[in-house]
């Protein structure tokens, strides 16, 4: 399922989930996670996260650069992740996992290579701004 958000200052999201037996893939599709989307990001993501079964694995792969924003965004998800579920990362380009590395994050957080694809058998829908 796609799902596209636009925040309160009009700034477009685009978010594929593939629902798991163990959870939930989130990919970011997107080309910049950068204080442009960070807030509207986060809060979607927040709320997709919290009802996303136990292992919950943001796909990066579309996104080619992330800033300050961006990285803020990723970790006040995996901080509000609830008890007993978990928030792995996948998929970040040299320059996403440069980001992670400079602030040792990469140490705190679960990152793997790639997630498995998102279908695009999967209908696409749209959603009004959380």
């Amino acid at each position: 399922m796609t799902l596209q958000d636009e925040s309160a200052k009009g700034t477009k999201m685009q978010l594929s989930l593939m629902p798991r037996d163990d959870g939930l893939t989130i990919r970011v599709d997107e080309k910049r996670l950068d204080a442009a989307i960070a807030t509207a990001f986060k809060d979607k993501v927040r709320t997709l996260a919290t009802h996303g079964g136990t292992q919950v694995t943001l796909d990066l792969t579309p996104v080619e650069f992330m800033d300050s924003s961006g990285l803020g965004a990723v970790i006040a998800i995996f901080k509000a992740m609830p008890s007993g579920r978990s928030l792995v990362l996948s998929g970040l380009s040299p320059n996403v996992e440069r980001v992670f590395r400079l602030t040792r994050m990469d140490k705190v957080m679960t990152i793997i290579p790639a997630a498995p694809a998102v279908s695009s058998a999967v209908p696409s829908c749209g959603t009004d701004p959380a």
